[in-house]
Protein backbone atom coordinates (compact mmCIF):
# COMPACT_ATOMS: atom_id res chain seq x y z
CA UNK A 1 0.00 0.00 0.00
CA UNK A 2 1.19 3.54 -0.80
CA UNK A 3 1.04 6.77 0.68
CA UNK A 4 2.37 10.21 -1.30
CA UNK A 5 3.72 12.77 0.75
CA UNK A 6 4.80 16.01 -0.30
CA UNK A 7 7.36 18.25 2.21
CA UNK A 8 7.02 21.61 3.03
CA UNK A 9 9.58 24.61 3.93
CA UNK A 10 12.82 24.00 4.14
CA UNK A 11 12.76 21.40 1.61
CA UNK A 12 13.53 24.52 -1.12
CA UNK A 13 17.13 25.17 -3.12
CA UNK A 14 17.76 26.75 -6.65
CA UNK A 15 16.96 24.99 -9.54
CA UNK A 16 14.67 23.05 -8.12
CA UNK A 17 11.94 21.67 -10.72
CA UNK A 18 14.11 23.08 -13.74
CA UNK A 19 14.99 19.19 -14.73
CA UNK A 20 11.47 18.29 -14.46
CA UNK A 21 10.40 21.11 -16.68
CA UNK A 22 13.25 21.18 -19.15
CA UNK A 23 12.32 17.12 -19.61
CA UNK A 24 8.27 16.55 -19.68
CA UNK A 25 5.96 18.78 -20.93
CA UNK A 26 3.04 18.59 -18.51
CA UNK A 27 6.14 19.89 -15.81
CA UNK A 28 6.53 23.30 -17.86
CA UNK A 29 2.84 23.99 -17.75
CA UNK A 30 2.50 23.75 -14.18
CA UNK A 31 5.04 25.93 -13.63
CA UNK A 32 3.28 28.53 -16.59
CA UNK A 33 0.00 28.20 -14.63
CA UNK A 34 1.73 29.10 -11.50
CA UNK A 35 3.40 32.06 -13.19
CA UNK A 36 -0.10 32.96 -14.53
CA UNK A 37 -1.81 32.63 -11.29
CA UNK A 38 -0.03 34.36 -9.27
CA UNK A 39 1.28 37.24 -11.91
CA UNK A 40 5.17 37.37 -11.51
CA UNK A 41 7.66 34.48 -12.57
CA UNK A 42 8.09 32.13 -10.14
CA UNK A 43 9.17 29.72 -12.50
CA UNK A 44 12.87 32.20 -13.04
CA UNK A 45 12.28 32.07 -8.65
CA UNK A 46 12.36 28.31 -8.68
CA UNK A 47 14.95 27.53 -11.30
CA UNK A 48 17.32 30.33 -10.48
CA UNK A 49 16.38 32.20 -7.55
CA UNK A 50 18.38 33.73 -4.74
CA UNK A 51 18.58 31.66 -1.96
CA UNK A 52 17.45 34.87 0.01
CA UNK A 53 14.95 35.09 -2.15
CA UNK A 54 13.71 31.72 -1.67
CA UNK A 55 13.93 32.07 2.02
CA UNK A 56 10.90 34.54 2.40
CA UNK A 57 8.18 32.42 3.12
CA UNK A 58 5.58 34.47 1.10
CA UNK A 59 8.31 33.31 -2.31
CA UNK A 60 9.23 29.76 -0.80
CA UNK A 61 5.01 28.54 -0.16
CA UNK A 62 4.05 28.63 -3.68
CA UNK A 63 7.87 27.78 -4.85
CA UNK A 64 7.31 24.33 -2.70
CA UNK A 65 3.88 23.48 -3.87
CA UNK A 66 4.50 24.33 -7.60
CA UNK A 67 7.74 21.86 -7.76
CA UNK A 68 5.88 19.12 -5.96
CA UNK A 69 2.42 19.25 -8.54
CA UNK A 70 5.35 19.33 -11.28
CA UNK A 71 6.44 16.55 -9.63
CA UNK A 72 3.34 14.71 -9.15
CA UNK A 73 2.00 15.50 -12.88
CA UNK A 74 4.68 13.86 -14.18
CA UNK A 75 4.61 11.06 -11.76
CA UNK A 76 0.73 10.64 -13.45
CA UNK A 77 1.75 11.03 -16.56
CA UNK A 78 4.44 8.01 -16.14
CA UNK A 79 2.98 6.04 -14.25
CA UNK A 80 -0.33 3.81 -13.28
CA UNK A 81 0.09 4.77 -9.17
CA UNK A 82 -2.70 5.48 -7.06
CA UNK A 83 -1.90 6.39 -3.10
CA UNK A 84 -4.32 4.95 -0.84
CA UNK A 85 -3.49 8.22 1.42
CA UNK A 86 -1.49 11.43 1.16
CA UNK A 87 -0.35 13.76 3.90
CA UNK A 88 1.89 16.72 3.49
CA UNK A 89 4.04 18.36 6.62
CA UNK A 90 2.48 22.11 7.22
CA UNK A 91 2.68 23.65 3.51
CA UNK A 92 2.70 20.45 2.19
CA UNK A 93 -1.02 19.44 3.14
CA UNK A 94 -2.07 22.15 0.22
CA UNK A 95 -0.09 19.82 -2.14
CA UNK A 96 -1.72 16.71 -0.36
CA UNK A 97 -5.34 18.16 -1.31
CA UNK A 98 -4.40 19.46 -4.86
CA UNK A 99 -3.13 15.73 -5.07
CA UNK A 100 -6.35 14.19 -4.03
CA UNK A 101 -8.52 16.83 -5.98
CA UNK A 102 -10.09 18.87 -3.05
CA UNK A 103 -7.96 21.90 -4.32
CA UNK A 104 -7.23 23.11 -7.80
CA UNK A 105 -3.75 24.03 -8.02
CA UNK A 106 -4.30 27.46 -9.18
CA UNK A 107 -6.68 28.29 -6.12
CA UNK A 108 -4.10 26.00 -4.30
CA UNK A 109 -0.75 28.33 -5.22
CA UNK A 110 -2.88 31.50 -5.00
CA UNK A 111 -4.05 30.76 -1.39
CA UNK A 112 -0.11 29.35 0.11
CA UNK A 113 1.34 32.75 -1.25
CA UNK A 114 -0.98 34.93 0.62
CA UNK A 115 -0.56 32.57 3.89
CA UNK A 116 3.28 32.86 3.53
CA UNK A 117 2.49 36.48 3.65
CA UNK A 118 0.03 36.32 6.56
CA UNK A 119 2.53 34.26 8.59
CA UNK A 120 4.65 36.95 7.86
CA UNK A 121 3.59 39.64 8.63
CA UNK A 122 1.64 38.19 12.46
CA UNK A 123 4.44 38.93 14.07
CA UNK A 124 7.49 41.36 13.16
CA UNK A 125 10.91 40.43 12.17
CA UNK A 126 13.17 39.15 15.27
CA UNK A 127 10.45 39.02 17.52
CA UNK A 128 9.87 34.91 16.71
CA UNK A 129 11.57 32.04 16.58
CA UNK A 130 11.73 28.35 16.34
CA UNK A 131 14.64 25.91 17.28
CA UNK A 132 15.12 22.32 17.16
CA UNK A 133 15.24 20.24 20.02
CA UNK A 134 16.69 16.71 19.40
CA UNK A 135 17.15 13.91 22.12
CA UNK A 136 14.67 15.16 24.44
CA UNK A 137 10.79 13.21 25.09
CA UNK A 138 7.74 14.77 24.61
CA UNK A 139 6.54 15.15 27.71
CA UNK A 140 9.74 16.74 29.20
CA UNK A 141 9.71 19.21 25.93
CA UNK A 142 6.18 20.10 26.90
CA UNK A 143 7.11 20.90 30.81
CA UNK A 144 10.50 22.41 29.65
CA UNK A 145 8.27 25.00 27.32
CA UNK A 146 6.46 25.48 30.61
CA UNK A 147 9.24 26.04 32.67
CA UNK A 148 10.92 29.22 30.80
CA UNK A 149 7.51 30.53 29.03
CA UNK A 150 7.73 33.51 31.86
CA UNK A 151 4.70 34.61 30.53
CA UNK A 152 5.80 34.61 26.79
CA UNK A 153 4.31 31.89 24.58
CA UNK A 154 7.18 29.01 23.21
CA UNK A 155 5.30 25.49 22.62
CA UNK A 156 6.18 22.28 20.32
CA UNK A 157 5.27 23.25 16.68
CA UNK A 158 6.60 19.98 14.51
CA UNK A 159 6.45 16.57 16.33
CA UNK A 160 8.73 15.40 12.99
CA UNK A 161 9.99 12.22 14.80
CA UNK A 162 11.14 10.61 17.62
CA UNK A 163 13.72 12.49 19.47
CA UNK A 164 13.10 15.53 16.91
CA UNK A 165 10.81 18.08 18.21
CA UNK A 166 10.37 21.58 16.94
CA UNK A 167 9.19 24.48 18.96
CA UNK A 168 8.24 28.23 18.31
CA UNK A 169 7.53 31.11 20.02
CA UNK A 170 8.48 34.39 21.15
CA UNK A 171 12.60 34.59 20.78
CA UNK A 172 13.75 35.13 23.90
CA UNK A 173 11.29 32.22 25.53
CA UNK A 174 12.53 29.97 22.25
CA UNK A 175 16.65 30.83 23.48
CA UNK A 176 15.53 30.30 26.87
CA UNK A 177 14.28 26.99 25.93
CA UNK A 178 17.41 25.91 24.17
CA UNK A 179 19.75 26.66 27.05
CA UNK A 180 17.56 24.67 29.52
CA UNK A 181 17.01 22.09 26.88
CA UNK A 182 20.90 21.52 26.96
CA UNK A 183 21.28 21.53 30.72
CA UNK A 184 18.42 18.64 30.74
CA UNK A 185 20.67 16.61 28.55
CA UNK A 186 19.60 17.30 24.58
CA UNK A 187 21.52 15.80 22.29
CA UNK A 188 21.26 19.24 20.29
CA UNK A 189 18.96 22.59 20.45
CA UNK A 190 19.49 24.92 17.89
CA UNK A 191 17.92 27.76 16.28
CA UNK A 192 16.36 27.42 12.73
CA UNK A 193 16.85 29.78 10.25
CA UNK A 194 13.18 30.85 9.81
CA UNK A 195 11.27 33.80 9.50
CA UNK A 196 8.53 33.51 12.01
CA UNK A 197 7.41 31.79 14.26
CA UNK A 198 4.96 28.81 12.70
CA UNK A 199 2.34 26.40 13.67
CA UNK A 200 2.13 28.61 17.13
CA UNK A 201 -0.37 30.81 18.70
CA UNK A 202 1.88 33.74 17.41
CA UNK A 203 -0.32 32.97 14.12
CA UNK A 204 -3.33 33.56 15.17
CA UNK A 205 -3.88 36.77 12.92
CA UNK A 206 -2.78 34.91 10.09
CA UNK A 207 -5.26 32.03 10.64
CA UNK A 208 -7.89 34.47 10.74
CA UNK A 209 -6.63 36.26 7.45
CA UNK A 210 -6.31 32.82 5.98
CA UNK A 211 -10.20 32.15 7.02
CA UNK A 212 -11.44 34.90 5.08
CA UNK A 213 -9.51 34.14 2.15
CA UNK A 214 -10.34 30.41 1.75
CA UNK A 215 -14.32 32.04 1.86
CA UNK A 216 -14.06 32.13 -2.10
CA UNK A 217 -12.28 28.45 -2.51
CA UNK A 218 -14.16 25.97 -4.07
CA UNK A 219 -13.35 22.19 -2.51
CA UNK A 220 -14.24 19.30 -4.61
CA UNK A 221 -14.91 15.67 -3.35
CA UNK A 222 -11.65 13.82 -2.04
CA UNK A 223 -10.00 11.16 -4.12
CA UNK A 224 -8.36 9.51 -1.49
CA UNK A 225 -7.80 10.50 2.07
CA UNK A 226 -5.45 12.68 3.39
CA UNK A 227 -4.14 12.21 6.80
CA UNK A 228 -4.03 16.20 8.19
CA UNK A 229 -1.32 17.86 10.07
CA UNK A 230 -3.94 18.72 13.36
CA UNK A 231 -5.53 15.74 13.82
CA UNK A 232 -3.07 12.52 12.33
CA UNK A 233 -6.13 10.85 10.87
CA UNK A 234 -7.42 10.20 7.68
CA UNK A 235 -10.20 12.23 6.82
CA UNK A 236 -12.31 12.48 3.17
CA UNK A 237 -15.27 14.91 4.12
CA UNK A 238 -14.88 18.09 2.09
CA UNK A 239 -16.72 20.10 4.85
CA UNK A 240 -13.24 19.30 6.77
CA UNK A 241 -10.89 20.90 4.48
CA UNK A 242 -11.03 24.81 5.27
CA UNK A 243 -11.38 23.82 8.95
CA UNK A 244 -8.27 22.17 9.44
CA UNK A 245 -6.22 24.27 6.91
CA UNK A 246 -6.97 27.28 9.15
CA UNK A 247 -6.63 25.48 12.47
CA UNK A 248 -3.41 24.06 11.14
CA UNK A 249 -1.45 27.38 10.85
CA UNK A 250 -1.58 27.67 14.82
CA UNK A 251 -1.18 23.95 15.87
CA UNK A 252 1.91 21.69 15.61
CA UNK A 253 2.41 19.67 12.78
CA UNK A 254 1.89 15.88 14.29
CA UNK A 255 4.14 14.48 11.33
CA UNK A 256 5.44 11.38 13.34
CA UNK A 257 1.62 10.06 14.36
CA UNK A 258 0.62 10.86 10.88
CA UNK A 259 3.09 8.10 9.76
CA UNK A 260 2.39 5.90 12.30
CA UNK A 261 -1.18 5.94 11.82
CA UNK A 262 -1.04 5.18 8.27
CA UNK A 263 1.64 2.43 9.14
CA UNK A 264 -1.39 0.73 11.37
CA UNK A 265 -3.51 1.38 8.47
CA UNK A 266 -1.24 -0.74 6.32
CA UNK A 267 1.02 1.80 4.32
CA UNK A 268 4.39 0.04 3.59
CA UNK A 269 6.19 2.48 0.85
CA UNK A 270 6.06 6.17 1.11
CA UNK A 271 6.80 8.31 -2.06
CA UNK A 272 8.36 11.62 -1.54
CA UNK A 273 6.71 14.02 -4.08
CA UNK A 274 8.81 17.45 -4.14
CA UNK A 275 12.34 19.36 -3.80
CA UNK A 276 14.24 17.38 -1.11
CA UNK A 277 14.67 14.38 0.83
CA UNK A 278 13.58 15.96 4.13
CA UNK A 279 10.24 13.61 5.00
CA UNK A 280 12.32 10.52 3.41
CA UNK A 281 14.70 10.87 6.56
CA UNK A 282 12.09 11.98 9.13
CA UNK A 283 9.95 8.68 7.69
CA UNK A 284 13.08 6.33 8.50
CA UNK A 285 13.21 7.46 12.20
CA UNK A 286 9.37 6.49 12.66
CA UNK A 287 8.78 3.63 10.57
CA UNK A 288 12.03 1.91 9.72
CA UNK A 289 10.43 -1.26 7.93
CA UNK A 290 8.95 1.53 4.96
CA UNK A 291 10.08 1.34 2.08
CA UNK A 292 10.92 5.08 0.26
CA UNK A 293 11.38 6.59 -3.18
CA UNK A 294 11.53 10.34 -3.96
CA UNK A 295 10.61 12.29 -7.28
CA UNK A 296 12.19 15.57 -7.69
CA UNK A 297 13.80 15.56 -10.93
CA UNK A 298 14.76 12.82 -13.56
CA UNK A 299 17.14 11.16 -11.75
CA UNK A 300 14.96 10.55 -8.65
CA UNK A 301 12.12 9.06 -11.28
CA UNK A 302 13.92 6.67 -13.16
CA UNK A 303 14.72 5.35 -10.01
CA UNK A 304 11.37 4.77 -8.86
CA UNK A 305 11.06 1.03 -10.40
CA UNK A 306 14.50 -0.34 -8.98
Amino acid sequence: MDAFVFPGQGSQYSGMGKKLAENFNVAKLVFEEANDALGFDLTTLCFSGSEDDLKLTANTQPAILTTSIAALRVLQEETDLLPSFVAGHSLGEYSALVATGALTFAAAVITVRQRGTFMQEAVPVGAGAMAAIMGIKKEELLQLCQDVAAGEVVTPANYNSPGQIVIAGHTSAVERAIVLAKERGAKRALLLPVSAPFHSSLMAQAAQRLQAELESINVAPLTCPVVSNVEAVPYQEEAKVKTLLVEQVCAPVRWDESIQKMKDLGVTRYIEIGPGRVLSSLIKRIDRSARQKNIDDVTSLEKLFT
